[in-house]
C-alpha cells in the first residue's frame, strides 16, 4: 500500500516524503510546480526524493486542483493514507491572485476529500494555519479558540478546508487530522519566507525590509521538528468514539497546533541570521503589510498530550543550519539562479 503525499515538490512535503521513504514507506509524490516561487527549486526537491528513495518513489505531475486529472494520475495505486501538504501559499499573493487559493485550496481539498471517502483510505492528514486564528491579542493561540476571523483569503480558504474536512468526517466517518503550521522554517526551505529572504539578503550586502518596524512576533518552527509532528500524526488516527477531541468535533476528526510553542520577536530571528552570515544586515523600517498578523504562538498542549509531540529546536540551532544549506548547498547547485 502507499502514501500519498501532495505538495511534494513543496517544503514541507518535500521533508515528509523523504521522512516517511527512510521508513520504509512507499510514496507517491504530487504537485504540478506552479511557478509561485522558484520553479528550479521545486524540482530539484523532487530529483532529490527520486535520488534518495529509489524505486518506493514515484511521481505524478497532476494538479489535484483538477477532478478528473487526479483521479487519472491514481487510477492504478492502491492508497493506504494521503498527507495533504499541496496548497496555493502565500498571505500577500492572495491580495493579487484570488482565483488561484480557490482552485487549490478550496476546489483542490475537496478533491482530495472525494479521493480519500472513495478509496477509502484510513487516514487524511491535512495541512491548517495559524492564519486561521487573525488578529487576535490573546495568546498563546489554542485550538478551542474561535477561528471566524480571518483577514486574508488564504486564511479563509485555510479555514475552509477544516470545516469541509469535518463535514467528510460527519457523513463518511473519514478520520482525519488538521495541522495548523506556525512559521515553518529549514534547508530547502521557500524564497518567499523571512528565513530565506533576510539571509539572501544579508549575504548580497542588500537591506532587508522588515514590516511593523520590527515589532512582530512569530512561533518560529524548525523543520526537523514539523515532520516528528507529521508522522506522529499520520500514524496515531483519530478513534470514531464520539468524543470530544481537539477543534471540538465528536467525529473521527481533529485539529491541532503544530508549532515550537515560543515566539520571537523579527528583531531576534534577524540577529541570528547575521551570526550565522557573519554579516550585519542593512533594515528598512516599513509599516505592517495587509493581510499579515501582529504575532503567532501555538499552544500545543493538545498535540503534546495526545501524540507526544515535543519540539526541541530553538533559532539558535535552526537558523545556523538553514544558512549552512543555503550557502553550501543550494548556492553551489546551477539551479538557484
Amino acid at each position: 500500500m502507499t502514501i500519498i503525499v501532495t505538495g511534494a515538490a513543496g517544503f514541507i512535503g518535500m521533508h515528509v516524503a523523504a521522512a516517511l521513504l527512510a521508513r520504509g514507506e512507499r510514496v507517491v509524490g504530487i504537485d504540478n510546480f506552479t511557478p509561485y516561487y522558484s520553479v528550479a527549486l521545486k524540482q530539484a526537491r523532487v530529483a532529490h526524493l527520486a535520488a534518495t528513495g529509489g524505486d518506493a518513489f514515484t511521481f505524478a505531475d497532476v494538479d489535484f486542483g483538477d477532478a478528473d486529472a487526479l483521479a487519472a494520475a491514481l487510477a492504478d495505486v492502491a492508497v493506504d493514507r494521503i498527507v495533504h501538504l499541496g496548497a496555493q501559499p502565500g498571505v500577500r499573493y492572495s491580495l493579487e491572485n484570488p482565483a488561484a487559493y480557490v482552485h487549490s485550496n478550496i476546489a483542490g481539498h475537496v478533491n482530495i476529500l472525494e479521493l480519500a471517502r472513495h478509496r477509502g483510505v484510513r487516514h487524511l492528514v491535512y495541512a491548517s494555519s495559524s492564519s486561521v486564528y487573525g488578529m487576535r491579542s490573546d495568546t498563546p493561540f489554542r485550538v478551542a479558540d474561535r477561528a471566524d476571523t480571518p483577514i486574508s483569503l488564504y486564511a479563509a480558504t485555510k479555514r475552509a478546508d477544516e470545516l469541509m474536512s469535518e463535514t467528510y468526517a460527519h457523513l463518511f466517518r473519514l478520520p482525519q487530522t488538521g495541522l495548523r503550521f506556525f512559521t515553518v522554517y529549514g534547508p530547502w526551505g521557500r524564497p518567499d519566507m523571512a528565513v530565506w529572504k533576510f539571509t539572501e539578503a544579508v549575504l548580497q550586502g542588500r537591506p532587508i525590509d522588515v514590516y511593523n518596524h520590527g515589532d512582530m512576533l512569530r512561533d518560529f518552527t524548525f523543520i526537523d521538528d514539523i515532520v516528528n509532528g507529521v508522522v506522529l500524526a499520520l500514524d496515531q488516527p483519530p478513534v470514531d468514539d464520539g468524543r470530544e477531541k481537539p477543534g471540538g468535533f465528536s467525529t473521527p476528526h481533529r485539529l491541532y497546533n503544530i508549532g515550537n510553542n515560543r515566539p520571537e520577536q523579527l528583531t531576534a530571528l534577524i540577529r541570528e541570521i547575521e551570526a550565522a552570515c557573519g554579516r550585519q544586515a542593512g533594515i528598512n523600517l516599513l509599516p505592517m503589510q495587509d493581510g499579515d498578523v501582529y504575532q503567532t504562538f501555538a499552544d500545543i498542549d493538545d498535540i503534546a498530550r495526545d501524540l507526544g509531540f515535543a519540539p526541541t529546536t530553538p533559532l539558535s540551532v535552526g537558523i545556523p543550519a538553514f544558512v549552512d544549506w543555503y550557502r553550501n548547498d543550494w548556492l553551489a547547485t546551477p539551479t538557484h539562479q
